[in-house]
């Protein structure tokens, strides 16, 4: 090897005993070997933490960590972002896995490319039934890190990738919520990068049904209190308005669509749970910055603001979704 940057992999694990041994196998088998993997157990109830123990105890490159209380992915990474050493940084979930020359292809383009600061892995979905597809993305060469931003807004290039560590020591991952956040840590570090480039190193993605980002619960509120803390940390960071704008009119789209997801849950949902989803629905209604929402789209039925009243604004969606009902227009 020409280079040998070192390279810290990050794998949150939770309950992931049947994954997790194809996950580290893929690992101990990179074509790259200077590598730290550090392994957080975050209160698993299976057999996950003795598993990692055991190739723990074979690979002196692997830690185990483990949270004292179960707090979700976010918490798990940031207890090994806090102690990684490498020059560059990636995450793996438990139940995935790295084709064997993934690092090596990722850190080939750090060395070609040194103005570039995230490098994003090509991922491949693996789907229950054994078949697999790639990322609806088409590929791309480079991106300035503010393209790479606005692009992952609406997940046009995904969120997979290995950074300089930096990236992570400066912006940690968000912990506002137990799911949804960790997006804007990618966005971020998407952001705040100089170029953003893409590797031919694949990581494969399992489509797990029972993972949480599948699971149609009041978890999904989550989603705009984690939406919330990326509009708090871009205007800390003193972003463009053109970027406000952007995040504003993104924030405003999840809004209707969480409307969209009540009124489709909401027959199985507790009165209480109701009432939880319609309080965070009018908070975010209430704190969105409208006057940032293109006027094309505010004309429009349903995504009108109608920031002067909370019951208009209510009934307007019960008729808007009510409509795509009628004519089949809902998934």
């Amino acid at each position: 090897m020409i280079c040998m940057k070192k390279v810290s992999v990050i794998v949150a694990v939770y309950n992931a005993a049947a994954y997790i041994r194809e996950c580290l196998e893929s690992l101990v088998r990179q074509t790259y070997p200077h590598l730290e993997i550090w392994c957080v157990d975050d209160c698993s109830t299976d057999n996950s933490r003795s598993i990692v123990q055991q190739y723990a105890d074979k690979d002196d490159r692997i830690h185990l960590l483990s949270t004292p209380v179960n707090s979700g992915p976010a918490v798990a990474r940031n207890m090994a972002v806090e102690r990684l050493t490498g020059d560059l940084t990636a995450f793996l979930d438990s139940d995935d896995w790295l084709s064997d020359d993934a690092i090596e292809k990722a850190v080939s383009v750090f060395e070609s490319h040194p103005m570039t600061d995230c490098v994003l892995f090509t991922c491949m979905y693996h789907h229950p039934d054994g078949s697999e597809s790639p990322y609806a993305a088409p590929p791309f060469s480079c991106l300035q890190g503010q393209d790479a931003f606005v692009k992952s807004l609406t997940w046009a290039i995904h969120g997979i990738y290995i950074a300089r560590s930096f990236l992570y020591k400066q912006f940690p991952y968000d912990t506002v919520c137990r799911t949804y956040s960790d997006d804007n840590t990618t966005r971020i570090h998407y952001y705040q990068s100089r170029e953003v480039r893409m590797c031919g190193g694949i990581y494969y993605y399992r489509m797990n049904p029972h993972s949480i980002s599948h699971i149609q619960d009041i978890s999904q509120l989550n989603y705009l209190k984690a939406n919330e803390s990326m509009k708090r940390q871009l205007t800390a960071l003193h972003v463009g308005e053109d970027i406000l704008n952007l995040y504003e009119y993104q924030r405003w789209l999840i809004l209707v669509d969480t409307y969209r997801f009540y009124y489709l849950n909401r027959s199985r949902f507790t009165s209480e749970e109701r009432k939880y989803c319609l309080s965070e629905i009018q908070r975010i209604w209430k704190n969105v910055e409208t006057f940032r929402i293109p006027i094309v789209k505010k004309c429009k039925l349903g995504y009108a603001p109608l920031s002067f009243s909370w019951t208009l604004f209510c009934i307007q969606e019960e008729i808007y979704f009510g409509l795509k009902k009628l004519f089949g227009l809902m998934s």
